[in-house]
């Protein structure tokens, strides 16, 4: 499966709530994790599908939802 980043709303307020998400996707095969805390944006660039991404991510137990493919 080719490598793709997803862009996901994530309800982050403050760096601990990307951290939590990092660290649960750090347990999965994702290439690397972006966040933009202000704009309560997360991307994951990963080879594994989306909704096994979106669900990994909400195990943090903030609101997340997918945004769409980020292009190259």
């Amino acid at each position: 499966m080719a490598t793709k980043t997803y862009e996901f709303d994530f309800a982050a307020t403050c760096e601990g709530c990307t951290n939590a998400a990092k660290r649960v996707l750090g347990k999965i095969n994702v290439t690397d994790v972006e966040a933009d805390i202000p704009k309560q944006k997360l991307w994951v660039t990963t080879d594994l599908p989306m909704g096994q991404i979106l669900e990994t991510i909400k195990k943090t137990g903030k609101a997340t939802s997918f945004v769409g493919e980020k292009s190259a």
